[in-house]
């Protein structure tokens, strides 16, 4: 039985998974927390991938591993090899002026006909103009830049500090994707000097079951993926399967044959993992929507979930907008969330913790009508993240969304889709592990719930 393991490096933690190559089964794992913030320094991810690699065994018997991780990070290298600062994360928004200037110099349908998406706060590329103009000096010292799967990749291959091997970064098609520099062509250099002002060493992109080397014991390490792209390969997702994430972003993306081009920004045409695309839309505010009005509370996500069925569709006329991070989609940066709607008899904990999770959703389903107008098919929609397993949010959903609701069975699938990746690179191609699913649920549209949101939502998006 060969084994490969996976990992995921998130945003609050890094999780690995040991998997059988041939049924998927997962035999061990391991996890290791990461700093909190939108600044980090990239060490804290390298001492968490080595921590969690020891929780799940180790690599001794592992025939292949590959890294996915979360994406946009900008991680930038001098000549040694030593990363300058610290990195931003994909939720750092301090560069959204930095956005805003590169689509004024170069044009949004420009951009979009470029690399397939109009910059925002989150990508790479609005982080290094950011650099370039706040901070000049660490700027001028870059020498290479990688996102965090990519300098994970080379570190766990040997290279870094002292070891300064730039040819040997490498990336994978996904996570270039969503740079702001990258597109159907490869890199698009006059973009990148653009954003950062000069030029640098960019990590190779590999092919989606291509190799990157070899560790000492002698296992293959995958090209890795970004972190949307290892979920929907480790759901196993093909065309006409959308993915809604519930984490600490929201996502809404699809599996797609052709290349999207959305010149509003709403919609940024990644690829995939697989050779296709997977056209993504992203809200800055999901899960933690529900932590902070559970609190608010007093109650568990369970009971949360629980309270909000006891009140009816559309809350009483409660409507949360849960623009409590600012917002991405809509590009909002400075946004605050708003509850309105309250009248004597509305106040209640059922109508506020349904208010939150149809806020939440509606978020979600604006993005989803953004995909399908790009010419998506949408046939299914997978529901997963650690709110999906919630009671009342996939019920809900039901309601908020057109579509048939799955629920996966809970794993982790951005370091499952990492592992299948590396059974894809010993196999030579793509393997096929069988996903088990929770429940389907019924269908229960019911439009006006979105409608009063929509309404809602774009009152505030004036102010």
């Amino acid at each position: 039985m060969a084994l490969v393991m996976g990992i995921d490096s998130s945003t609050q933690s890094c999780k690995v998974v040991v998997v059988d190559a041939d049924s998927g089964r997962v035999v061990r794992e391991g996890r290791a927390s990461h700093p909190a913030g939108t600044s980090v320094d990239p060490e804290a991810w390298w001492r968490a991938l080595q921590d969690a690699i020891v929780q799940a065994g180790g690599l001794d018997d592992v025939a292949a591993v590959s890294i996915a991780g979360q994406q946009h990070g900008m991680v930038v290298l001098d000549a040694e090899g030593a990363v300058i600062r610290d990195a931003l994360l994909w939720n750092d928004t301090r560069s959204a002026s930095a956005a805003r200037d590169l689509i004024a110099e170069v044009g949004a349908e420009a951009y979009a006909a470029r690399t397939g998406a109009v910059p925002v706060a989150s990508f790479t590329g609005t982080k290094l103009r950011w650099l370039r103009d706040a901070e000049p000096a660490h700027a001028a010292r870059v020498a290479a830049v990688a996102l965090p799967h990519d300098w994970l990749t080379w570190r766990l291959r040997g290279f870094g500090p002292g070891n300064a091997v730039f040819d040997e970064l490498v990336t994978d098609r996904s996570d270039a994707s969503g740079t702001a520099y990258w597109g159907a062509d490869g890199y698009d250099l006059d973009l990148f000097r653009r954003a950062l002002g000069h030029d640098a060493t960019l990590p190779r992109v590999l092919g989606p079951w291509e190799s990157a080397g070899t560790l000492p014991g002698g296992a293959h390490v995958g090209p890795g993926a970004g972190d949307n792209a290892g979920a929907a390969l480790g759901l196993g997702a093909g065309p006409g399967d959308v993915v809604v994430s519930l984490g600490t972003s929201g996502t809404v993306f699809a599996v797609a044959e052709a290349p999207t081009a959305d010149t509003t920004g709403t919609v940024a045409g990644f690829a995939d993992a697989t050779g296709r695309f997977l056209p993504l839309v992203a809200t800055l505010n999901a899960a933690r929507v529900l932590d902070a009005v559970a609190r608010l509370l007093g109650v568990s996500h369970e009971e949360l979930g629980a309270l909000a069925l006891e009140a009816e569709p559309g809350a009483g006329g409660v409507v949360l907008v849960p623009w409590f991070e600012g917002e991405r989609t809509p590009n909002l940066p400075d946004a605050k969330a708003s509850l309105t709607g309250l009248t004597l008899a509305s106040t209640t904990r059922e109508n506020l913790a349904r208010a939150a999770i149809e806020g939440m959703l509606s978020g979600l389903a604006v993005g989803l009508e953004a995909i399908q107008a790009q010419g998506v098919e949408v046939r299914r929609i997978l529901l997963i993240g650690g709110a999906a397993a919630n009671e009342g949010v996939a019920r809900i959903a039901a309601q908020v969304f057109d579509a048939e609701i799955v629920v996966p069975a809970a794993g982790e699938y951005v370091a499952l889709g990492a592992a299948r990746q590396a059974a894809g690179v010993l196999a030579g191609g793509p393997v096929d592990w069988t996903v088990a699913t929770t429940r389907a649920v019924d269908p229960d549209h019911r439009p006006a719930v979105r409608a009063e949101y929509d309404r809602v939502a774009a009152l505030r998006a004036r102010e």
